[in-house]
């Protein structure tokens, strides 16, 4: 129980990753409270606070934007109401929407940036203000007063084919990361990213249908004998969420088998 009776926003909770994370940090102890822009599960899946409530863990959901302030101000201050403080933020929500750069137009553009940055700027900055204002919690090795994990990317790092706006984005969160780490350590904030390869999230029609062999070349290119679980960026959030990781800030943790590696 890594994140016993600690609380947990998670953004896009509803699916793929987001759910997986809920998922996780909720067996792991923790009530987690998810927020997106819809309920509706894929593959007739129950909605994510359901799941978690009957495998006996404590979810809860908002129906929220994550680029507007009010959804994520209203997320936390309800999560502080609850429980008297956040221990926890994951930024997952993001659109994988993308093109090419003289294919991608003005207002994708703006989409893309509007989830993936300025909403994982607005939910660290969020939580931030309530962290500053918490006691530090008595780590094993150290005193942390909150914990921001930010989902990036593999394409934060090397290119997204086809997807420019999605991968400067995610390079955005890398960035974000590193600084929010280096400039809140003396204040007890513990921040730090975790980057998933090809990970089959059960999203990935567009991308089968720009490039039907998709899957086949990245199995070809991960070293490891098979492509990622979201299950598997989960287990790493939840490391990092956790005590195990007092000493780790402004990292980038990659989850992808080896691709990077290699």
């Amino acid at each position: 129980m890594k994140l016993e009776n600690r609380t947990v926003i998670v953004t896009g909770a509803t699916n793929g990753i987001g759910r997986a994370i809920a998922l996780k940090c909720a067996s792991e102890g923790a009530h987690v409270y998810g927020i997106d822009v819809t309920t509706e599960a894929r593959g007739g899946n129950e909605p994510i606070a359901d799941a978690i409530t009957a495998a006996g863990g404590s979810g809860h959901f908002m129906e929220g934007d994550v680029s507007k302030w009010a959804d994520l101000d209203a997320l936390v201050t309800r999560v502080v109401a609850d429980h008297g403080r956040l221990d926890v933020i994951v930024n997952n929500a993001a659109l994988g929407i993308g093109n090419r750069l003289l294919e991608t137009t003005i207002e994708e553009w703006d989409r893309v940036m509007a989830v993936n940055v300025k909403g994982m700027f607005m939910g660290c900055k969020r939580a931030v203000q309530q962290m500053i204002t918490q006691e530090p919690l008595n780590d094993s090795l150290g005193a942390a007063r909150g914990r921001i994990v930010n989902i990036s990317s593999q394409h934060g790092m090397i290119c997204s084919p086809n997807h420019l706006s999605y991968g400067v984005s995610k390079s955005g969160a890398v960035y974000m990361t590193r600084q929010i780490a280096a400039d809140y350590a003396k204040d007890g904030i513990i921040c730090n990213a975790v980057a998933p390869g090809k990970i089959l999230s059960g999203g990935d029609d567009e991308a089968v249908a720009k490039n039907p062999g998709w899957r086949d070349t990245a199995r070809a290119r991960t070293p490891m004998p098979r492509l990622g679980d979201p299950m598997d960026v989960a287990a790493a959030v939840v490391f990092l969420a956790s005590d195990d990781a007092s000493y780790i800030t402004g990292e980038n943790l990659m989850v992808d088998g080896g691709w990077m590696a290699s």
